[in-house]
Parts: C-alpha cells; structure tokens; sequence
C-alpha cells in the first residue's frame, strides 16, 4: 500500500479556514521547492489553509535518490502518445488527496483551488477535466494539457501563467489551451510573461494573486443574470446603446 506524502501546511492563526489551495510541484522537485509560492498565496489569503504535498513517487531521473526528488509520473520514455495514459494513472489517489483535504478542513469545492507548476499544472488540468466541480479554480504555472480537452468546464475555472521563453512546456501550449478553451465557451484566463523561462516569478505570482482577488467566473455572472428578472436584456440593451435606462 502506497504511503501518505508528506505535506507542508499553512492554516490561518485564527479561526476555521475560508479557503483551501493545494500546491503540486513540478518534477524532482518537493513541497519545499513550493514553499515560497505557498507563502505568497498564504500572505495574500490569511483565512486560507495552504498544503503543498510532496509527489507520490520518488523521482526516478536520479537513481542515486541523492537529491531526494518527488515526481507525480514518470518522465522515462514518455512521448505525446503515452502522456494521457501517465497522468491518468495518478488521478485516483491525487482526487482522494484533494477530498481528504477539503474533509479536515471544511472547505468545500466551490472555495478549492488547484495550483501547480509544470508537472503538477499538468496534473491539475487533468484532474479538474476529469472531475469537474472538484476544485472552483485551477492555476497552470508552466503546465500544459496532455489532450487538450473536449467539453468546457461547468464548475471550475482556470488560470494560464507561463514565461514566453519556456523551452521544457512552450508557452504555444498554454495558448492552445486558452483557444480551445474560448472556442467550447469555458471560462479561464491567460497570462504570459515576456522574457521569462521555465519558472515561477514574482509577476506570474502577483498576477495570480489578481486574478483569484478580481476574476468573477462566468458561473457566477450567468447566476446572478438569471436570479435577476430582465437583467440579461438590460445588460445587452446596454452594451449596444449606452443611454438605455437601467
């Protein structure tokens, strides 16, 4: 039987959690290597509980172990026709991971998100297509799709960051992401950051921060038109003719 990770957490000083993030690293990284996003996330959403795990499975590009990585798949002989399968075979014990947390906390979905950097972006996006509602919000940092999805989304919304000049996850795969995504009437967000690589800077970090602060899905506005008698013509006799009354 496969054992527990170990998981880094920060809970609020005071009272029950608001929020819940759960961060996944990238390959041969751990939740150590997360701790500085983790703490931005923290600073930002004091009433949040933040838990970054380690990856299920020891890194299997150093056979020494000397480095002490963690992986949530094998990166070993994987191509475009194996990847699906990879990160489909994870997706069971990271979904119960997600419910176990959510659980000990009492935060539900909807207050849930997903955040992870190129392996662990790749597992996000996986998961929240194959289980949507499980998470309200998903964030990508330098993470990609390993099919790009067929259905958009009901109950989660995503967010794209990526450096212009990845070479390890090109940033064409965040876009192509994004324009599937507009083209199936999902909702998410894209951000790519000039001159930068296959990390995690401040600008991508503070922009995330942003978009969980500011971005209203379209769940919501769609909700809240509908729970509103007319207000959908309203707002579109608006949109073509500024002096209509309200």
């Amino acid at each position: 039987m496969a054992s527990d990770p170990k998981v880094l957490q920060w809970l609020p000083a005071q009272g029950r959690p608001e929020q819940l993030m759960l961060v996944f690293h990238g390959v041969g990284d751990s939740a150590a290597g997360m701790a500085p996003l983790a703490e931005a996330l923290r600073r930002a959403f004091p009433q949040a509980a933040v838990l970054v795990p380690d990856g299920f499975d020891p890194f299997d590009g150093d056979p020494s172990g000397a480095m002490g990585g963690r992986q949530w798949f094998s990166r070993l002989g994987i191509h475009e026709g194996n990847r699906a399968e990879r990160v489909r075979a994870v997706l069971p014990r990271l979904a119960a991971f997600v419910r176990g947390a959510q659980q000990s906390t009492g935060v539900g979905p909807a207050a849930t998100a997903l955040v992870g950097f190129s392996q662990g972006a790749a597992c996000a996006l996986e998961l929240a297509q194959a289980e949507d509602g499980l998470a309200g919000r998903v964030l990508s940092f330098a993470g990609r799709y390993a099919v790009l999805p067929e259905r958009a989304l009901q109950h989660t919304t995503l967010h794209f960051f990526h450096g212009s000049d990845d070479e390890v996850i090109p940033a064409h795969h965040a876009r192509d992401a994004m324009q599937r995504i507009a083209e199936l009437q999902g909702d998410a967000t894209i951000d790519i950051a000039e001159g930068v690589g296959h990390e995690l800077p401040a600008a991508l970090v503070n922009r995330a921060i942003e978009r969980l602060r500011t971005h209203i899905p379209h769940r919501t506005w769609a909700a809240a038109m509908g729970a509103v008698p007319g207000l959908a013509e309203r707002l579109a006799a608006r949109s073509t003719d500024p002096d209509a009354e309200d």
